[in-house]
């Protein structure tokens, strides 16, 4: 079974990701194709961004500046695959989701990984455009951002009495958004099974040493 990391990016009191979560939740464990892990940011205490090489320490068991932050990264290697639930504050992630794909430092443990997003808003524009945002930095993290999405518009409004989504179309959207993931999931896991390349910084450095 794949081990899917649903990594809630808001904390806010009162937020959006709190009425999605329970249908999102349920229907990825209904899947049959997921084990899976809510990482609700409300429940790491991940300082603002401060490790170096120096405070990862041996990176065959890295100690980092605090404890949380050697957890988190250690839950993050656990992961197949990452669905991130966010909203859209100015055209963009919330500063804690950032800081939570930061703080993976040193370990690598979201390269050649999917990631998946649920992104929703209080208005019309769903939060598309943190979607395009988080598939620029999960690039830059090494991860496969997927191309489909599921995207919640005027979220308080979203949503029937009984947890169930108002609009057809966003139980379809979930639809193709766990294919891709388990899809995508398998290939990789698989890959990485048969070898993986080292991230660039080493390679880089092997380059140079080669080179002088």
């Amino acid at each position: 079974m794949l081990k899917l990391k649903v990594v809630v990016g808001s904390t806010r009191a009162g937020r959006g990701a709190d009425r999605i979560l329970p249908w999102l939740v349920a229907r990825a464990g209904a899947d049959g194709r997921f084990d899976v892990d809510v990482l609700d940011l409300r429940s790491w205490a991940l300082l603002m961004f401060t490790e170096t090489v120096g405070t990862v320490g041996d990176p065959r068991n890295p100690s980092y500046s605090q404890p949380t932050v050697a957890d988190w990264n250690r839950t993050i290697g656990e992961g197949d695959a990452f669905l991130f639930v966010t909203p859209e504050y100015n055209h963009s992630i919330p500063a804690v989701l950032k800081n939570a794909i930061d703080t993976v430092f040193g370990s690598f443990a979201f390269r050649n990984k999917p990631a998946g997003t649920v992104a929703y808003s209080g208005g019309r524009i769903a939060g598309a455009r943190a979607v395009e945002h988080l598939a620029v930095i999960a690039v830059e993290a090494e991860m496969v951002p997927l191309r489909n999405a599921v995207l919640i518009p005027t979220v308080l409004q979203a949503f029937n009495s009984d947890g169930s989504p108002r609009d057809p179309d966003t139980e379809a959207a979930a639809d193709v958004l766990f294919d891709d993931l388990a899809w995508w999931a398998h290939a990789l896991r698989l890959a990485r099974s048969r070898g993986e390349l080292a991230p660039r910084a080493f390679r880089t450095m092997q380059a140079s040493t080669t080179v002088g």
